[in-house]
């Protein structure tokens, strides 16, 4: 539903501007990836190091913004797809500001995550499949939830009881159960320096 009655406010300054300032090409980092697949984990891990070189940067992760800004949502399919659209536009938000966010949510269908690239200009929406089988994830379940949705605790699980819809080209493809945490931190520090979003030299190697 469009507001009404409200205008847009241009800013006085530009997302060009802000960027520049922190000599960065603001972008969305959004991880997608089942429960346990280790998106969080990676994303702080990349977020570290990108702070470590003196990026301007933000991680929103998943379960972190469902205690405050999401609070209101459940897990229904519809719920899912609302949680996604205010992330894309909070993200956004983000980008204009000039800073690399992190989105860490499973964001498990195709549709939603299209519709959270096609609010960014080109080249801003950097999708970051962390692709663990599910039998990693199941048996990692740090959060004890497969556990309970196997046993019928939790009606609608992805990928259990509700679909999980992997990328078909994700811009970087990641599998955890190949990789430590800090090379899969490294190849995707190594793809923002390869395209420019920041300064610095990539590894040159085991990736």
């Amino acid at each position: 539903m469009k507001t009404e009655n409200t205008v847009w406010h241009e800013q006085h300054v530009s997302k060009q501007q802000r960027s520049a300032q922190k000599k960065q090409k603001p972008c969305v980092l959004w991880y997608t990836g089942l429960s346990g697949s280790g998106k969080s984990t990676i994303a702080n891990a990349v977020d570290e190091l990108l702070y470590r070189m003196g990026q301007h940067t933000y991680v929103l992760d998943g379960d972190n913004v469902r205690h405050g800004l999401n609070g209101d949502l459940g897990f229904s399919d519809e719920d899912r797809i609302e949680n996604i659209r205010r992330i894309g536009q909070v993200a956004k938000l983000f980008v204009d500001s000039g800073l690399i966010v992190t989105t860490a949510f499973i964001s498990p269908f195709r549709a939603d995550r299209a519709m959270a690239r096609e609010l960014l200009d080109d080249g801003e929406f950097i999708e970051v499949f962390i692709d663990t089988p599910i039998e990693v994830c199941e048996q990692r379940d740090p959060k004890g939830l497969y556990k309970k949705a196997r046993a019928g605790e939790i009606k609608e699980f992805t990928g259990i009881t509700s679909e999980y819809e992997p990328p078909e080209q994700a811009d970087i493809h990641v599998k955890t159960d190949e990789l430590t945490i800090e090379q899969c931190a490294q190849q995707v520090v190594d793809y923002l320096i390869t395209h420019g979003y920041v300064g610095g030299k990539a590894a040159s190697n085991e990736l």
